[in-house]
This record gives C-alpha cells, sequence and structure tokens, in this order.
C-alpha cells in the first residue's frame, strides 16, 4: 500500500528566504521538480530529499511524512 508522502518543502524553503530555482540550483534539480515534489506530484529520491535535509538543517523526517501514518510510535 503506497501513502501519500507528505512534505514541508516550501516551509522550509521560505524560511531560508529562497525561490525554486535558488533551491533546485543547491540541490542539483530543477526548479520544476522542486515545484513538483512540493505540490506532492512527485516523491524524490532518497538521495535527493538527503540533500534537502542537509540544505534545511533539518533531519529528514521534519521534511518528509507519510500521510496517515502515525508518526510517534
Amino acid at each position: 500500500m503506497d501513502l501519500p508522502l507528505a512534505n514541508r518543502v516550501k516551509e522550509h524553503r521560505a524560511r531560508l528566504g529562497i525561490n525554486q530555482q535558488e533551491l533546485g540550483q543547491r540541490i542539483g534539480a530543477s526548479r520544476q521538480t522542486v515545484s513538483l515534489i512540493e505540490r506532492g506530484d512527485y516523491n524524490p529520491s532518497i538521495t535527493l530529499a538527503l540533500r534537502m535535509a542537509r540544505e534545511f538543517g533539518v533531519p529528514v523526517e521534519e521534511i518528509f511524512a507519510l500521510e496517515g501514518e502515525d508518526t510517534h510510535e
């Protein structure tokens, strides 16, 4: 069963004060890819998710979570 992947990319990007293009350049992705991830239309690779986490300075779990899954086990 595939659960949708919720994300807080837009929030973290806004906190840094950067646009989608700049985030994409920093993590090695296109602006379009960043946009698709933010909208929930594309799930990033593990590598890309880890690059985002490093760029934002937070654990990957603070950016991405499975919707409908209790994350406080």
